[in-house]
């Protein structure tokens, strides 16, 4: 009877015929989007060379792992938002990473605090590994920069909003503030994995432009969840009285006029507003008595 190899000796031996094809020149080759993909942002000159942003030499292996043109990002929109550590990414993760900014973590930032933010705590960029860093598994898009784990955020003020602690045991607002990150991401990335997604997500969010099927395709996980507006949005309650704010705004929307005036109610003594509502895997908090909800904003 054979003697049966075990797992280790097993991966060795594939190993090495992965080695050896590799020296015969019949290594794989990355999948021809990722090329496509790098050339487009590159052509269209979505991310440029800065202060922050540093295009380096090609990176190769092991294996197909690497990018064409990878780029060290210290910082993003112009240096005001930084990374704890510099991130090696492709050209369409840094530009995604800018929309992003500016078209969902930014203006939540504001609305629920008053203030941007200035930092993301990362938690990894580049790096050749499976997924989940998994022995034998697919490789993840970390492989390739195509992804980003984000740990949390610093808000301008020096506020600390860590995912592994916020997301569920944060005051209102900043639980509500992860979760528009959430939703939001899902617009903008083709793969976001959240705490409640799989254990291995349990403390940051995951995000990445992978190609999932021919047609493309988005993983969203958990499901976003509904959030509701601060009854008084925090730019509106730190603004002086007499504060003209653009019509259509969020603070003349909850206001109900362009000027923050003395009648207003005084943001001290609203009672918080329930963070979320509607079913779903995102933590679920009790009503209050307060004012009518404002509109709900789509996703």
């Amino acid at each position: 009877m054979p003697r049966r190899l075990s797992p280790l000796v097993t991966f060795g031996l594939f190993a090495s015929m992965a080695f050896g094809l590799s020296s015969c020149g019949l290594s794989p080759q990355r999948p021809a989007w990722r090329t496509q993909q790098e050339n487009v942002c590159l052509a269209q000159q979505r991310v440029r060379a800065s202060a922050y942003v540093q295009a380096v030499n090609e990176m190769n292996g092991p294996g197909v792992c690497g990018m064409t043109r990878p780029f060290k990002v210290a910082a993003l929109q112009d240096g005001a938002v930084a990374f704890n550590s510099t991130a090696t990414l492709d050209c369409s993760m840094v530009a995604e990473l800018e929309d992003w900014l500016a078209d969902v973590v930014q203006p939540a930032a504001q609305m629920r605090f008053g203030v941007g933010v200035a930092q993301i705590n990362s938690m990894g960029s580049y790096s050749c590994r499976g997924m989940n860093g998994q022995w034998g598994a697919p490789l993840s898009e970390h492989s390739f920069g195509n992804a980003i784990d984000i740990g949390g955020f610093v808000l301008a003020d020096g506020r600390e909003i860590a995912i592994v602690r916020d997301w569920t045991r944060g005051d209102a607002q900043m639980r509500a503030f992860l979760w528009d990150v959430h939703a939001g991401s899902c617009r903008h990335f083709s793969t976001v994995l959240s705490p409640g997604s799989n254990p291995f997500h349990y403390n940051h969010i995951h995000v990445d432009l992978a190609m999932h099927g021919r047609g493309g395709g988005i993983i969203c996980n958990p499901a976003p969840v509904e959030t509701v507006a601060p009854a008084f949005p925090a730019a509106v309650a730190r603004a002086p009285v007499g504060t003209a704010f653009p019509t259509g705004s969020i603070a003349s929307a909850n206001t109900g006029r362009a000027t923050v005036e003395d009648e207003d109610i005084d943001p001290g003594d609203a009672p918080p507003r329930a963070a979320f509502e509607g079913e779903g895997r995102a933590p679920q908090f009790g009503a209050y008595d307060a004012p009518p909800l404002p509109p709900r904003r789509p996703f």
